[in-house]
């Protein structure tokens, strides 16, 4: 049994032993679950991958939400303001995401973004066309898309 099936049998008899089958009590059996396997993890070969993996996709997520706060706030402000800063563009930018799913993932995540939308993806996959609100340097954004979104999925999907 691996180590993310067993988190989840403990998370499920914590919600049996609590009798809390919601989703907030299988959160928490899960967190106590993770506790409970991180503490145990010497007795369970490759649990460092999973737990190093699980951190990667944590920050992979708070991250993601703090440039959707970010960017709603850019384009909040853009739009109820009488001077309008957008120069909108489309930018293409190489992409080092292999898998069909980190592609999928990355494009995913920029489209969700505001100010920013997944236009296509070439038929190899190692090219990325993005329309950007605020396209003044695509330089800029090109290095952020790469140092920021893209690498977090890469290395969450390690």
């Amino acid at each position: 049994m691996n180590i993310f099936t067993l988190n989840i049998v403990l998370a499920v008899s914590w919600a049996a032993l609590t009798g809390n089958f919601t989703l907030s009590g299988l959160a928490i059996g899960f967190l106590l679950g993770s506790a409970a396997l991180y503490v145990t993890r010497p007795l369970y070969p490759g649990s460092d991958r999973y737990f190093l993996r699980v951190w990667r996709w944590v920050r992979l997520i708070t991250m993601f939400l703090y440039e959707l706060v970010v960017s709603s706030i850019q384009v909040v402000w853009d739009v109820l303001t009488p001077t309008h800063h957008a120069r909108p563009g489309v930018i293409s930018m190489p992409l080092d995401a292999k898998g069909e799913m980190e592609v999928l993932l990355v494009t995913n995540l920029i489209s969700l973004t505001p100010g920013t939308l997944s236009l296509d993806v070439n038929e190899d996959c190692d090219k990325l066309y993005i329309h950007a609100m605020f396209a003044d340097d695509p330089d800029e954004i090109r290095r952020q898309l790469k140092e920021g979104m893209e690498r977090w999925v890469i290395e969450a999907m390690e």
